[in-house]
């Protein structure tokens, strides 16, 4: 009787000759999945649009009289305004609650069978998540592109100048906020602890960015709140963006802001690929 031959666990030669079957092509696939259900569920549209722009209007609306803006994003027409200060950080909620309906997939995912299905493929560890992260930093962004067109309402330039600056912006803080859910849904096996978490973690992260009110500045608690706040300096990139004139150097904080937003979101991606790994190996 032979004896029982051990079983090889390298991968296949057509897959190690051909690395794009193990990231890019069911990164893709996971991507445009993420994608058509989105675009087949017209209430997440207009949930994840319409609730920052009634937000936008009526806090705007309500804080303007009152709010002073000691550094004026534009000329002294909005200066001042509160709708153009809170414009930026509404912006950055859009995103927040697109990561918020793009990254429960991940739940509904395992429950249906589907991601386990992917675990146990021979593929990357990260194609799940890069396939998960391209698909909310797309929907994110279309979604803020598309709030963008009201800016002139609220007094700011939405020219090809600033176009440029916000565009790479926009990206990175939809690759960050598709990062942060995706850390809080992995582990998730209920839709409802998932709502929790969010709120209770990154609606306190996006108020304490600047987004709603000015930091102070000095040495308080609420400074080193919203110093330590990577959320803050993604608000800090895309107000910036507005305030570029053509002919003129980067508005200050932008480049900072788009360096540590940047930096953030690969750390964020990293992290996950890790918890996909592991995962990955217990399957």
């Amino acid at each position: 009787m032979r004896p029982l031959r051990k079983r090889s666990t390298e991968l296949p030669k057509q897959f190690l000759m051909k690395p794009t079957r193990l990231l890019w092509t069911p990164a893709l696939a996971f991507w445009w999945r993420d994608v058509i259900r989105f675009l087949r569920q017209r209430n997440r549209i207009i949930g994840a649009l319409a609730t920052p722009l009634v937000f936008w209007l009526l806090v705007g609306s309500g804080f303007g009289p009152s709010f002073r803006n000691p550094g004026a994003l534009t000329s002294a027409a909005a200066a001042g305004s509160y709708l153009a200060y809170f414009f930026p950080g509404t912006l950055v909620l859009i995103m927040l609650f697109t990561a918020i309906f793009s990254t429960i997939s991940v739940i509904e995912d395992r429950r249906e069978g589907f991601l386990q299905g992917a675990l146990v493929a021979p593929l990357s560890p990260a194609a799940i998540p890069l396939g998960k992260f391209l698909g909310g930093t797309t929907l994110a962004v279309l979604q803020a592109a598309l709030f963008c067109v009201l800016a002139p309402l609220a007094g700011l330039p939405l020219g090809w100048h600033q176009a440029t600056l916000l565009l790479p912006a926009l990206v990175f803080v939809g690759f960050a906020m598709t990062g942060m859910g995706f850390l809080v849904a992995w582990p998730m096996d209920s839709t409802q602890g998932f709502h929790a978490i969010m709120n209770i973690f990154l609606m306190p992260l996006w108020m304490m960015s600047g987004a709603l009110f000015p930091m102070p500045a000095g040495t308080g608690w609420l400074y080193w709140a919203g110093a330590l706040n990577p959320v803050s300096y993604g608000v800090t990139a895309i107000r910036s963006s507005f305030s570029a004139t053509s002919g003129t150097a980067l508005p200050a904080g932008y480049l900072t802001g788009l360096v540590v937003t940047a930096l953030f979101a690969a750390v964020m991606f990293v992290i996950s690929v890790n918890l996909v790994a592991k995962r990955s190996q217990r399957n």
